[in-house]
């Protein structure tokens, strides 16, 4: 497992690399989280094909990168995780070899994977930060992109769990799309919090690919 620097940017880095990030994995764990993923990543992912190959941004304890193994289960399987606490449970998930402990700013991606993942992790990040991690998930894709976030047509800041500027909310694929036109949208939709079957979080979701 890769080690990181612990000299933050931006608050919000730090405050997910802290105690709020370990409270985090606690929230986020369990088999109905999992089935809501693997539901999640078989609708998402139903027009994409060769995905041998996978890194999320933001992968924590690896709650997606789990239901992902089990719908391709010969993938090879990277993360990159800021808490500590989490990176090391990803290292039980895939590799340890495979797991960056760092910050998303932090990160160079040193190849392609033929699925590039974030998935509730853009909506944290310092809204000043985006387009150089925008500029990270495209050198990183190979084939697909697929971001999962809350959306809003126009940036909106939330209150989150009682804390100021800890979420954001915005178009965050159409940024990606505009700032990256090698990119198209192949498919979109949205995942509602009372599904009564395999509920997420109000999240939207777009897949892209890079043209050839």
């Amino acid at each position: 497992m890769n080690n990181p620097t612990t000299d933050y940017r931006t608050e919000q880095e730090a405050f997910w690399a802290g105690e709020f990030g370990r409270q985090y994995i606690q929230r986020n764990q369990g088999d109905a989280l999992l089935a809501s993923n693997l539901d999640f990543f078989g609708k998402a992912l139903r027009m994409a094909r060769g995905l041998g190959s996978c890194i999320e941004f933001g992968a924590n304890i690896g709650m997606n990168l789990r239901a992902l193994k089990l719908l391709h289960p010969g993938q090879e399987q990277y993360g990159i995780e800021i808490n500590a606490e989490a990176a090391c449970e990803l290292a039980t998930v895939i590799p340890a070899a495979n797991v960056t402990h760092g910050s998303l700013l932090d990160f160079a991606p040193g190849r392609t994977w033929d699925l590039v993942l974030i998935k509730g992790v853009l909506i944290h990040l310092d809204p000043s930060v985006l387009p150089e991690v925008y500029d990270k998930l495209f050198a990183a894709t190979g084939g697909y992109l697929l971001v999962a976030e809350y959306y809003n047509p126009a940036p909106v800041t939330i209150t989150y769990r009682g804390h100021s500027d800890r979420l954001f909310k915005r178009d965050f694929a159409g940024e990606i799309l505009q700032r990256h036109p090698q990119l198209e949208l192949v498919d979109y939709g949205f995942c509602y919090h009372g599904d009564v079957n395999f509920p997420q979080d109000d999240i939207t979701w777009f897949l892209m690919r890079r043209r050839a």
